[in-house]
């Protein structure tokens, strides 16, 4: 049944340049969550569930593709085009730690013990660094002695203490033990991949790739027949399942400016509108009744899964 109420996204304005990354933290124990972004503006942003700002991760010299929080919101980590990966006093804003890298770092995880973060970029490597020992050497995972993969590494997840899964547009996604370094498993897909993000509540890798959305389990040892692809008349940038229901997924394009509303068979529900530049990202609020987007025009936006209903800064309006 198609809603009453039309859908009004928040606008929540402060980079001043594209935004390309978004990640919610999970479910705080008062019932709220965070959303750090990644922009071109090399300013990392902190906001509260209702999107409000809390604070700007200041120091990076180039453009941040990637930032993910630990578990506890404690921590932050940010990949970044000035050749490094900082993390960050998520409470004071402080940076930790700066780990150099030779190239564009363009995805960065941490582990959810919150000892280690893993980062890939344009050297085609995965490097794990030690933040216990942050002077230390890193580990590279590869399976031929020097690169991880055969093109740049776009997304990293850290799913387990013990499982990290990677994804390149060499046009595969590996999944690796880190306690031994090793490749446990590798899938290859028909075109390079575009996106990859963990959805831990349902266990499932979300990545994009061509014209195509595939929702893998997290687990190395999964088989086709656990596995769902569906194919869209148009190529996804970034694409999230919905946590709760998982009846649904949401996406951004590059090809347009519209925010898409997705059932698991392909069928499109809902369209959406208000952004005036593609959309690089997207990603469901961990309780699911919100998603946001980010985009080329430099702002994010939050959109009800159910307009009308009262939650967070939609409360008491109609």
């Amino acid at each position: 049944m198609t809603s009453l109420f039309k859908a009004v996204p928040l606008v929540a304005p402060g980079h001043t340049r594209p935004v390309t990354h978004l990640s919610f933290s999970p479910i705080l124990n008062d019932g709220t969550y965070l959303l750090v972004s990644g922009c071109k503006d090399g300013n990392p942003m902190l906001r509260n569930w209702m999107g409000d700002w809390i604070g700007t991760f200041l120091g990076h010299k180039g453009a941040v593709w990637s930032t993910k929080l630990s578990i506890d919101t404690c921590i932050a980590v940010s990949g970044s085009a000035d050749f490094t990966a900082k993390v960050w006093d998520a409470c004071s804003g402080k940076a930790l730690h700066s780990f150099p890298h030779n190239h564009i770092v363009r995805t960065v995880a941490i582990s959810p013990d919150t000892n280690q973060i893993v980062t890939g970029g344009q050297e085609k490597k995965v490097r794990i660094f030690d933040l216990q020992k942050p002077d230390a050497q890193p580990a590279v995972l590869s399976d031929t002695g020097s690169t991880s993969h055969e093109g740049t590494v776009k997304s990293v997840v850290w799913f387990d203490n013990n499982m990290v899964a990677t994804a390149s547009e060499d046009g595969t996604i590996k999944w690796w033990d880190v306690r031994n370094r090793q490749l446990v498993n590798s899938t290859t897909f028909s075109s390079p991949i575009t996106s990859m993000e963990y959805s831990s509540q349902t266990g499932r890798l979300v990545a994009t790739y061509g014209k195509t959305v595939a929702f893998i389990p997290a687990t190395p040892n999964f088989t086709s027949a656990h596995s769902l692809t569906v194919t869209l008349p148009y190529q996804p940038s970034s694409a999230s399942v919905h946590p709760i229901l998982q009846d649904r997924f949401v996406t951004g394009s590059l090809e347009d400016q519209w925010v898409r509303i997705h059932g698991m068979d392909g069928e499109e529900r809902e369209i959406l509108k208000g952004h005036h530049g593609p959309v690089h990202c997207v990603e469901y609020s961990p309780d699911g009744e919100m998603y946001a987007s980010g985009s080329e025009d430099g702002t994010i936006r939050l959109w009800q899964t159910t307009p009308g209903k009262s939650y967070g800064l939609w409360q008491g309006m109609s």
